[in-house]
């Protein structure tokens, strides 16, 4: 009997160590979808990527990938003399992108944040990459245009913002790669509002 409660403790306390542990991979993956604006994780693939450093080509300076998932642009983008940063809310895949980072020789140009990209202020950056859903496009090109300078180039993949023109189109289906000029998308924003101001008129 005494032999039979010993199983049953190590049981127990097995089956509850898994679920424990199963609960602290998975919640980082699952919260993300209970928010207002699901983003979820999805892997960028190889053609989006060269999409990307295709619209990043006689560019410099610093770079932020907004929801950087798994670190694969920030570590390309790294990789060709830009000081990347990215921002990711899931813990699991920040830490992994630290690590590939080091695997690939570029850690000291990196750095990867576990953040709410509502919290944080870009200003500071002159190249934005952002793999967002059409939900969160609208709200974060109001934030972009107030927080940016006029020299910064943002490059949304696989959805466009709703109002800005774009200076450039690379790509096809969910493989498309959109860029835009802030000073020239700020010119579209104010003929908008002329426009507007005369047809009231």
């Amino acid at each position: 009997g005494s032999r039979r409660r010993s199983w049953g403790l190590v049981v127990t306390a097995g089956v509850g160590g898994t679920l424990v542990a199963l609960y602290a991979v998975v919640t980082p993956f699952v919260t993300p979808a209970l928010r207002k604006v699901c983003l979820p994780f999805v892997p960028a693939t190889s053609t989006q990527i060269q999409n990307v450093l295709k619209m990043l080509e006689n560019r410099s300076g610093s770079l932020v990938d907004i929801g950087s998932g798994d670190g694969r642009i920030v570590i390309e983008a790294a990789k060709r003399g830009f000081k990347a940063v990215g921002y990711e809310l899931n813990p699991w895949l920040v830490w992994y992108s630290r690590y590939r980072a080091w695997r690939s020789g570029v850690h000291h140009h990196t750095k990867f944040y576990i953040s709410d990209l509502w919290k944080v202020s870009f200003s500071q950056y002159t190249n934005i990459v952002v793999f967002g859903v059409p939900q969160m496009m609208p709200e974060l090109e109001k934030k972009l245009a107030k927080e940016l300078e006029c020299n910064a180039r943002i490059i949304a993949c696989r959805f466009p913002f709703p109002c800005w023109i774009p200076d450039h189109t690379t790509g096809e289906g969910i493989d498309t790669v959109w860029a835009y000029d802030l000073k020239h998308s700020r010119g579209h924003e104010t003929k908008g509002l002329e426009i507007t101001s005369e047809t009231q008129s």
